[in-house]
């Protein structure tokens, strides 16, 4: 198939047909679905106007049919990331050149892990990372970006020649609980006890309920939205996210979504959404109304525990950053992005710093490791 194949770049997520890149993107990762990606556009939140204009790069085989998929932008701002290159950028542009637009291979949005390379056919790997390249080529573009690589993905990319940049987040483990306590039985007991006393306190006076599917309403994303508004204003000064993006989401994905609220007396206060995958839960945004003392914990994190046990999942990636997430029982766990610079000389500074952040990541992953929560043999 490869030798007939022919690499284009689309105009977007939304002209595509769903089935069609579904066989590309695979059912595990709900992030990289048609589903998910058109509403980002349809929604107004990931398009030319925001800064992240969608151009999907595509191989088609011999049937003119869809065989690999980058899903790609064409960014103006590095913001909505979560693999940091601000540093990269003012360099490059103290030094006369230009960082933006750059090519940005990415869930807009979403700090999670996954397939960048959508392959129905896996012989066109290096053909749709070449591709990329020429886009960059062509349109006289600083960088490509390809942020939050899945590891098994990361191999192709070295092979054609990337830079390849690592950091950390924090990942909850299911070693085959039963249930949260047996998920406590493995923690020293210091920490057992703290995390009963937060959950406890948490959810003093309120009621935590769960929707997905059907039970999920309108009435139900005006509150989250309310929610979702005030993290991404004390966050990112603006949310990224429009509110028509949560009603397509509920309408496209509404059995891969658990949405936790807290009520009281019956009005939701807070709440956090998850995306359910093949083997894990996602959790992506929250928010709240009303500060109420370990409640981001609890519906964050312990929910989110509670929730994978009782689906047989083996994880929960929990979104970026935050150290507090350790003592609860989430791991430090490598995530990994790559990178092409055709410009050799910023290439070899760019390569340099990768270099000396790569051993400050190891260490401070090997670090963190001893302050697992873990009962220690």
């Amino acid at each position: 198939m490869v030798s007939d194949a022919v690499a284009r770049m689309g105009e977007g997520v939304v002209n595509f047909d769903a089935a069609e890149w579904d066989a590309c993107a695979g059912v595990d990762n709900p992030f990289v679905s048609h589903a998910f990606l058109s509403a980002l556009e349809e929604s107004g939140s990931a398009v030319a106007r925001t800064g992240w204009q969608p151009i999907p790069i595509v191989v088609d085989d011999a049937d003119g049919r869809p065989a690999a998929i980058l899903p790609a932008y064409a960014k103006s701002h590095s913001q909505g990331e979560y693999v940091f290159d601000h540093g990269w950028a003012d360099a490059w542009e103290r030094a006369g050149g230009r960082y933006y637009p750059k090519l940005q291979i990415a869930v807009p949005f979403s700090p999670v892990p996954g397939p960048r390379l959508l392959l129905r056919d896996p012989d066109c790997a290096p053909l749709l990372i070449a591709a990329a390249e020429e886009v960059v080529r062509r349109h006289d573009l600083s960088s490509a970006h390809a942020t939050f690589v899945e590891e098994s993905q990361i191999p192709l990319f070295e092979a054609a020649g990337w830079l390849i940049r690592t950091d950390r987040q924090f990942h909850w483990a299911n070693r085959d609980y039963d249930c949260f306590d047996d998920f406590l039985g493995a923690l020293a007991s210091r920490k057992r006890k703290a995390i009963r006393k937060e959950r406890a306190a948490a959810v003093e006076g309120l009621e935590i309920v769960r929707l997905t599917d059907d039970a999920l309403r309108e009435e139900h994303w005006d509150a989250f939205w309310h929610f979702y508004q005030d993290t991404g204003a004390r966050k990112w000064g603006r949310p990224y996210l429009t509110r028509t993006f949560f009603t397509l989401l509920g309408e496209r994905m509404a059995d891969r979504i658990i949405l936790v609220l807290a009520l009281r007396d019956g009005v939701p206060i807070a709440g956090a959404l998850n995306l359910i995958g093949g083997d894990t839960l996602y959790g992506r945004y929250w928010g709240c109304t009303e500060e109420v003392p370990f409640l981001h914990f609890e519906l964050c994190y312990y929910q989110a525990i509670d929730i994978a046990i009782e689906r047989g999942l083996a994880r929960v990636e929990a979104g970026a950053q935050g150290e507090h997430k350790l003592a609860r029982g989430y791991e430090p766990t490598p995530t990994w992005s790559a990178h092409y610079i055709p410009d050799p000389n910023f290439r070899r500074a760019v390569a340099d710093y990768l270099d000396h952040e790569r051993r400050a990541i190891a260490n401070n992953i090997e670090d963190l490791n001893d302050y697992t929560p873990f009962r220690k043999s």
